[in-house]
């Protein structure tokens, strides 16, 4: 698909400029009881702020922040509820973290704002603005660093599968028409996630991986959330805990594709695939997109 807006290799937080030309890494942290990989649960603050450290040693470059299970079948928490577990965490990474980049993983307007203020940077929005009202205004008159996603519906409906006529197409209209929005409004630091898990069956998924080099035609880096996800542990036949071999290997051809941000559980073993993907590249291996 032909490119329709200028390429984007950097993005702005604060005063940092962050460079996307090599890749780095979000690093899960769910504030919730119930989602999907037990590894990345923490509900006390002092266990998050344990594994906020470990990634930090590890090399990650940005910690996201969610209090609302995304998985299959999570029951909507209020949003209350969703602040009361997110906000102590991002003030506490804020203040004890300061270099680190913080993202709030949510699809609430109001979660986004107060978890800014809290000392949040980016607003991960899994509903690609259409999960509540306002958002794209607010990120673009505020100027927030926001995460793009693929998705189709309300939360609830968020793992139906529509029927697409070309899921490949379908996703890149829906997204262009968004990043023509949000840049018309003024945005100017914008993620786009593909929405690996959400709105499509494994199948997509995987259709969607193979084409992931095309979506760089969109103007914006792209983020890859892939890790442990059912595309991979549905495929197998294994659990969650299981699928380090296999999100090892969608690592590897997201990043052969051109993504930008890798979103991980496991940041120590995503660290050496960027290693080994750039020395590849340095090497003679071009992008697969």
């Amino acid at each position: 698909m032909d490119s329709l807006f200028p390429s984007f290799t950097t993005l702005r937080i604060n005063d940092q400029i962050i460079d996307l030309s090599r890749p780095i890494l979000m690093g899960v942290i769910n504030a919730t009881p119930d989602s999907f990989y037990e590894g990345t649960r923490t509900l006390h603050l002092e266990q998050g702020m344990k594994l906020a450290e470990k990634m930090i040693q590890e090399g990650v470059t940005i910690l996201d922040i969610g209090g609302h299970s995304t998985r299959p079948g999570a029951d909507p928490v209020s949003a209350s509820e969703e602040l009361a577990r997110v906000l102590p965490f991002i003030h506490a990474l804020h203040t004890t973290f300061p270099e680190i980049i913080l993202s709030i993983d949510t699809y609430r307007l109001d979660v986004a704002k107060q978890a800014i203020q809290a000392g949040a940077h980016i607003f991960n929005d899994i509903g690609g603005g259409n999960m509540d009202e306002g958002i794209f205004d607010w990120v673009a008159e505020a100027q927030i660093p926001y995460i793009l996603s693929h998705s189709v519906g309300r939360f609830e409906q968020v793992h139906q599968v529509p029927e697409y006529r070309d899921v490949i197409e379908s996703v890149w209209n829906q997204l262009a028409d968004s990043v023509q929005e949000l840049r018309a409004l003024g945005l100017k630091d914008l993620i786009l996630d593909l929405g690996f898990g959400f709105s499509k069956s494994l199948d997509q998924n995987y259709t969607l991986l193979a084409a992931l080099g095309q979506f760089k035609n969109l103007g914006c880096p792209i983020l890859a959330g892939l890790s442990r996800k059912s595309m991979i542990y549905k495929l197998l036949g294994i659990a969650p805990e299981e699928a380090l071999n296999g999100s090892t290997v969608l690592h590897t051809m997201a990043l052969l594709a051109g993504a930008s941000i890798l979103r991980v559980h496991d940041v120590k073993e995503a660290k050496e695939v960027i290693q080994i993907v750039q020395k590849l590249k340095e090497n003679g291996i071009s992008d697969l997109g």
